[in-house]
């Protein structure tokens, strides 16, 4: 069943559409930086690590992460969870699915696994542009941390892999939340519409002081989290928490995108 999915996606237009538009955003970046390198004095404006892409193009794929991960990557996690079970709906292919020997629940699970599968495709696509249009540009070299000190090319390389991992997971609980939206109706661009919308806005009132209470338990919360990783010693505390929330969100909502999928009427 997860096979089935994965080739369903790989096979759309919009999936390699979607593709082609997150490998562009790094090489934009490059573009942009070396015809017009950003001044010091807007640092405080820029996204993480754009100021040093002059100076090392291992900064590339970390902006283009940063640059994806508030609206592509929701839009992504739409297209792919959002769409999951209210587009096979609104196509009439669903309930033709579920006349094979195929439980709810694993398609679900299956569905869940294909979206997650897909986006970190995506994020890798991204590392991969990154690392290719910096190091053509500005040159690989050892990475300088937020801390000062220095890390080898590897072990840098080897932290913009875990970056993409970490982002991956935090995005868990979206997709999980995705998942369920797209049990609740059986308009496909509306389940779409709908998980984008959560994360933008769960994004939005994670960056507004005035709602600091309620913070710590949005699903987006420590989404930029992965700049931890580079600082010495690493930062883990922020990590932490968006994991545990992501995990936690997981777990609620796939529960209950399979006890709502299980309860549905697929006759009609």
């Amino acid at each position: 069943m997860f096979r089935v999915e994965l080739s369903k996606q790989v096979r759309r237009w919009r999936t390699w559409l979607l593709a082609a538009a997150l490998a562009g955003v790094p090489i934009l970046v490059v573009v942009a930086v070396r015809l017009s390198p950003p001044p010091p004095q807007n640092s405080q404006d820029a996204p993480p690590f754009l100021l040093q892409i002059v100076r090392n193009g291992l900064f590339t794929p970390l902006t283009g992460l940063a640059l994806v991960q508030p609206f592509f990557m929701s839009l992504a996690i739409g297209l792919f969870a959002g769409d999951a079970i209210a587009g096979e709906a609104q196509s009439g292919t669903l309930r033709y699915l579920l006349v094979r020997p195929v439980r709810r629940p694993r398609l679900i699970t299956s569905k869940y696994a294909a979206a997650m599968t897909l986006t970190g495709t995506l994020l890798l696509i991204v590392i991969c542009s990154g690392l290719l249009a910096g190091g053509i540009v500005f040159g690989i070299h050892p990475m300088p941390t937020l801390s000062g000190t220095t890390l080898s090319v590897a072990d840098g390389l080897a932290r913009i892999l875990a970056s993409g991992a970490f982002i991956l997971l935090a995005a868990s609980g979206i997709v999980a939340v995705g998942m369920w939206i797209s049990t609740l109706t059986d308009s496909g661009p509306g389940a779409i519409v709908a998980t984008v919308i959560v994360a933008i806005a769960s994004q939005i009132a994670d960056q507004i002081p005035s709602l600091h209470a309620i913070q710590p338990f949005l699903p987006t919360h420590g989404w930029l989290g992965y700049t931890g990783l580079f600082r010495f010693p690493v930062d883990l505390a922020t990590m932490r928490e968006g994991l545990t929330v992501s995990a936690a969100y997981t777990a609620v909502f796939l529960t209950l995108a399979v006890w709502r999928f299980r309860r549905r009427d697929i006759a009609s």
